[in-house]
């Protein structure tokens, strides 16, 4: 702190000079002296007002770091395995963060081995999306599908700690996804997964939550020794068939007999799953614009095509009629010749349709 010097009656004082950063109503101010006629001193103290404290809030790195979410690492290319993925999602954040650095030259300084990166680390999510999940056409019907999501589930219960799936799947997946244990109700919370995954038109979410002390693999032989076990009430040798209704939790769902025996009827002809795959993809070729109304699934969906060689016949009968009344130089035309040529590929791809080949 400074000083001032006045002079006084030839009196030298010396006086505590205040800072700027002192305001005026500082103890320093409202400490007087009084002096009376006897010589005598009194200090008159005034109560200074009371000092407010201004909350400062935190960040939320700072909270996530806090909660754990997030983790620095300081890490080099020391060739494990860790680090090697820390150091592979530095490169692509560097590359695409920075457009204007040559891209080679970031991978080289990344993965130099006397180069050191501090990182981010975000701790793993809740949840793992499954993006892609498909089985030949004609492997299908196998059972392939369900023995995979059985390996994927133990294997990721096993690697990390997600117990929770999401996927988007489109009409044509609904199906297996539900045998698969998933469901459209969605119980984890939009802040867990919102931002984290695409959002595909057309299709619609779906959650699966792992037991953890389920394996998945040895499912169904636990299942199939549960049902060759006869119940107590068995054990002497006397089986009394159970009547469902007299459960109260299935009389409580409203089942009926009649209900179970229309379940078990099925919906469609035995080839509409494969006649539906094929005119998906028919349906999705940039060709096909001018025949997505006459090829509709109107027709499918009714069984009306018995036979995979009903729906080619149809096909055919609308490229032909394209051609007989548009000429050649037409962009329908054009598109009918193109359009047929994929899907004679098509066919050719699938074993049990080879026959129709001969008719082409």
């Amino acid at each position: 702190m400074g000083e001032a010097e006045t002079r006084d009656r030839g009196l030298t004082h010396l006086v505590p000079k205040r800072t700027a950063s002192e305001a005026p109503n500082s103890p320093r101010d409202t400490e007087r002296v009084k002096e009376f006629h006897d010589g005598s001193t009194e200090l008159d103290v005034q109560p200074s007002a009371t000092t407010r404290r201004v909350s400062f809030p935190e960040k939320p790195a700072v909270l996530e770091e806090r909660n754990g979410k997030i983790e620095f690492r300081v890490v080099n290319n020391d060739g494990s395995r860790e680090s090697t993925i820390i150091l592979t999602g530095l490169k692509f954040l560097f590359q695409k963060q920075l457009p204007k650095m040559p891209k080679d030259y970031i991978a080289r300084l990344v993965y130099d081995r006397t180069h050191t990166s501090l990182a981010i680390v975000k701790m793993p999510l809740e949840f793992a999306e499954i993006v892609f999940c498909a089985v030949s056409s004609d492997q299908q019907v196998k059972g392939y599908g369900a023995h995979l999501m059985a390996h994927l589930k133990d294997y990721v219960k096993a690697t990390s700690p997600v117990i929770h799936f999401l996927t988007y799947a489109d009409n044509y997946a609904t199906g297996y996804f539900q045998k698969q244990s998933f469901t459209k109700e969605i119980t984890l919370d939009k802040s867990i997964w919102m931002g984290y995954i695409k959002d595909y038109e057309g299709g619609a979410l779906m959650q699966c939550s792992m037991l953890p002390r389920v394996r998945y693999l040895e499912a169904g032989r636990i299942l199939l020794k549960q049902k060759e076990t006869p119940p107590q009430q068995w054990a002497n040798g006397v089986v009394t068939p159970i009547d469902p209704l007299s459960i109260p939790a299935i009389r409580a769902t409203g089942w009926s007999p009649d209900m179970d025996e229309l379940a078990r009827v099925p919906r469609h002809g035995p080839h509409f799953n494969e006649l539906r795959r094929f005119l998906y993809q028919i349906q999705n070729h940039n060709q096909a614009w001018p025949f997505l109304k006459p090829v509709n699934k109107t027709k499918l969906k009714q069984d009306y095509y018995a036979a995979p060689k009903n729906l080619v016949d149809d096909l055919k009968l609308i490229f032909s009629n394209c051609r007989r009344y548009n000429d050649a130089t037409t962009v329908y035309n054009k598109c009918a010749v193109k359009l047929e040529k994929y899907i004679w590929s098509l066919i050719k791809e699938i074993l049990e349709w080879f026959n129709l080949l001969e008719n082409d």
